[in-house]
Formats: C-alpha cells, sequence, structure tokens
C-alpha cells in the first residue's frame, strides 16, 4: 500500500539486533529508537505542547476512542485535525481504540462488526468498527494511525487468541479500504497471537503480504511474565521486515526499552513516565525516587545531576517533597523530568549504536540502575544473552 513515510537506517549495532534510524513524517524527521510520551485525550498531563516540544519530543501519542468522544470528530474536522487543535506542530500517532477493549473491558461488546463501547462521560453507546477507527484517524490527521485490532489481554489462553489473531487480520484488511488518506497519513498493522509463538508466525506472515508502512508488536505489557514477553518481541522482530519501523505498544520501563532495542524494536511507548509522576515518583538512572519520602524534606540536590529540565535546573527534592501529591506544580514538575529522562534516555542509546558501542551502554545501565548483579532481572539477562550480551560475564564477555 501506499506510504507516506521514509525509514533510513544509519546503523546497526554488531552485537545485538538493535539499529539506529531516521523516520522521516508529514510532520518532521524522528530519531530512532525512539520512545513516545502518550497525550490520550490531546494533551500530556500537565505538560503543554510548548514543554514537550522544548525537551525534544518528535512524536507523541492521542488515542483515538477518547478523541472520538471528545472533542468529536464534527470539531476535529472543523479545525482541521488534532495538530492544530492541540497546537502540536509535530508528529502524531493515535491508537486506534483496540486497546479499550482490554482496559474499558466492562464497558465493551466485541462482535465481527466491530466493538461497542458505553462512553465513561455520559453512558452513550458508540460502535467502534475499523471503518470508523479510520474515519476517525483520517479527521484527527495523524501522522502515524494504528489499525483496529482485536485485544485480548496477554494473559487470556485458549481459542479466544487466535479468533483475536485473525479477527485482527480481517481488521486491517477492512483498514485498507477504509483510509482515505494514504498519501498524508501512515497505517501500521498490529501482530496478534498472544504468548503463542505459532500464532504470532502466522499472524506476521498474513499481515506482511498487506506490505503496510510500518508493524507493531501488540498484546503484550499485560502482566504476562517477562520471560514470556521477551521471546515474543525476539521472534517477531527476527520475522518481520527489516525495511520498516518495528514498534512495541505499551513498553516504558527503562529496563525495557533497553533491553527491546536491543531485540531489534524501534519505537515505543507508555503512559508510565507521567502516570508515576502524579505519585511523587520521578525516575533517574539510579532508580526511582519517591519523592514523598520524608528523607528528601532537607535534600536540596535536584531530582539528578546532569538533568537540564526546568525541574532539575530551578527546584531541589526538598521543594518538591514539600509539594509532591498536595500542589499541581509538583505532577507538573516530575512530569517534565520523567520525560525528558525517558527522552535523554533514547538519545543515549541511539548515540551509543550509532558509535557501535551499544553492549558497554547496557552494561552501564543496568549497573547504574541495580547495583549488584544479583539484583538484575533474571529475564533481562537471558534477553540479553539471547542477543550476544552476557551481562553476567561483564562487558568482555559480550561478543
Amino acid at each position: 500500500m501506499k506510504s507516506a513515510l521514509t525509514w533510513d537506517v544509519l546503523a546497526k549495532c554488531s552485537t545485538t539486533k538493535a539499529r539506529a534510524a531516521v523516520l522521516t513524517l508529514p510532520h518532521g524527521p524522528v530519531n530512532a529508537p525512539v520512545f513516545m510520551p502518550v497525550g490520550t485525550q490531546g494533551t500530556l498531563k500537565g505538560i503543554t505542547p510548548e514543554q514537550i516540544e522544548g525537551l525534544g519530543c518528535q512524536i507523541m501519542l492521542n488515542n483515538t476512542y477518547h478523541l472520538g468522544l471528545r472533542p468529536g470528530q464534527e470539531l476535529l474536522d472543523q479545525c482541521g485535525g488534532a495538530h492544530v487543535f492541540q497546537g502540536w506542530n509535530r508528529n502524531l500517532l493515535t491508537d486506534s481504540g483496540g486497546f479499550q477493549m482490554v482496559s474499558l473491558l466492562k464497558l465493551a461488546e466485541i462482535t465481527e462488526d466491530g466493538v461497542q463501547f458505553e462512553s465513561p462521560h455520559d453512558g452513550s453507546l458508540m460502535l467502534l468498527t475499523p471503518e470508523h477507527s479510520m474515519s476517525l484517524q483520517n479527521s484527527i490527521g495523524a501522522d502515524i494511525m494504528m489499525q483496529l485490532d482485536d485485544v485480548v489481554s496477554s494473559l487470556t489462553t485458549g481459542p479466544r487468541v487466535e479468533e483475536a489473531m485473525w479477527r485482527s487480520i480481517r481488521w486491517l484488511d477492512r483498514c485498507i479500504k477504509a483510509h482515505k488518506k494514504p498519501e498524508t497519513q501512515n497505517l501500521f498493522a498490529i501482530i496478534q497471537g498472544g504468548l503463542d509463538p505459532n500464532l504470532r508466525k502466522v499472524c506476521i506472515d498474513e499481515m506482511v503480504k498487506r506490505d503496510t508502512p510500518g508493524y507493531a508488536i501488540g498484546g503484550l505489557s499485560g502482566g504476562e511474565e517477562k520471560d514470556k514477553f521477551w521471546r515474543v518481541v525476539s521472534q517477531c522482530t527476527d520475522l518481520m521486515p527489516r525495511n520498516k519501523p518495528i514498534y512495541c505498544m505499551g513498553v516504558g520501563y527503562a529496563e525495557d526499552l533497553v533491553v527491546c532495542v536491543a531485540l531489534g524494536v524501534d519505537m515505543f511507548d507508555c503512559v508510565f513516565p507521567t502516570r508515576t509522576a502524579r505519585f511523587g515518583n520521578a525516575l533517574t538512572s539510579k532508580g526511582t525516587l519517591s519523592l514523598r519520602q520524608a528523607k528528601f524534606k532537607d535534600d536540596f540536590r535536584p531530582i539528578e545531576e546532569g538533568c537540564d529540565c526546568i525541574a532539575c535546573k530551578s527546584y531541589t527534592r526538598a521543594y518538591l517533597y514539600t509539594v509532591v501529591t498536595k500542589e499541581t506544580v509538583g505532577c507538573h514538575l516530575i512530569s517534565i523530568h520523567n520525560t525528558a529522562y525517558q527522552l535523554r534516555l533514547m538519545r543515549q542509546i541511539r548515540e551509543s549504536v550509532i558509535e557501535d558501542r551499544f553492549p558497554q551502554f547496557i552494561h552501564k545501565f543496568f549497573k547504574d540502575l541495580f547495583v549488584e548483579k544479583s539484583a538484575y532481572p533474571e529475564w533481562a539477562v537471558n534477553a540479553l544473552k539471547s542477543v550476544n550480551v552476557d551481562l553476567m560475564g561483564g562487558e568482555e564477555a559480550s561478543k
């Protein structure tokens, strides 16, 4: 199908499956690997578009389901799309609304036609079909739009998983047919199949035939065992086309990002950085700081030395302890810091891939975050070993 993007790989890690690339979209270039902050309803909670842009963010997410309810398609058409509506001049990716089948399952009824939701705002019913999802996303004007897929929890087993996979394939065909603006908007397919490697392979084989501009790994990050999670990710990146961007949906913990880049993923998103900020948790290279704890009441250091975000340049841990969870400015500042941390981490990963020192970066990252090797997550050790990085053996053992 038609594509409104270009994908240029600049460097490949000589040890792992990591790569550095430039994804050029209608609203500008995106340096990959990339973490995409999530502005579900047209905003990152607590951060203005200007502040997000100032952090170097090149692409963020909106959610089709939520924007379809409020402000609604008619208003989006009137104002010229979500970029104009929210004052964001860089790239947007829209989730199709499929994930709400899991997150709002009590409100959803799933049939071959689509998904019927009960609005959490006023109780009205909304039928989200592949055609309606595409129409909404065309009105939103997202640079990357996701197909409507049949999403089941990653903990689901049995025939429902295979049913959802085949339905997702059929719905992709309906999305392709309904997509009205392939010259300016890119439709990505979403690989389903649960934790079953055979179903994942079948889904990839089928969806690759559709030749969409990019592909996503869906149906993970739902509470499944991490040792199963990474194996699905690695299998998918082995089988998916390497001449197109690969997106792993819903991944946002720092160690997950590092491991999944090593496994060959290029794009990520997650609400975690801003959601955890609302509970007073600040992300750092040494681990998470719970700024609600009294030990910070007379700590006059920034959240993280060397961070150039406004929270670190202008405020102390002591100040944040005083306002966190009590004043909105606390959530605002920590949200800015956490978003800056995620974006900086991805820049560091990318630079290390370009300079072909990514394995050394991985070793330092895990040592800084966990200190002792005995604290390294076993799943991460296993995942990295599969791509020739031996965390337990030291840098010299990684080949």
